[in-house]
């Protein structure tokens, strides 16, 4: 009978997942040379004003280039699945 994974794993499995997620977004939107737009009668006049503008507001450091954010993320996504792995079977 196994044991179920312990919940700090869990939550590096939640949180590593984000990461990448939110990496993977975000390299594809420095891939694409277009602004993404989607054609939805609610959404959509607010998307495509959003991507013709810029903002000043950076959650990053300056010296991150925003085209390196997304794989730095996705890097740091699968170093914390390979903690959590790492963990979960530490505790078996």
């Amino acid at each position: 009978m196994t044991r179920p994974v312990p919940r700090r794993a869990t939550a590096l499995y939640a949180i590593s997942a984000t990461c990448a997620a939110i990496g993977a977004l975000l390299w594809v939107r420095s891939q694409t040379s277009t602004p993404l737009t989607l054609h939805s009668s609610s959404y959509g006049s607010f998307l495509a004003a959003d991507a013709y503008t810029t903002s000043a507001w950076r959650v990053w450091s300056p010296a991150v280039p925003e085209e390196r954010l997304g794989p730095y993320l996705i890097a740091a996504g699968l170093v914390l699945a390979v903690a959590a792995r790492l963990f979960s079977l530490r505790r078996h």
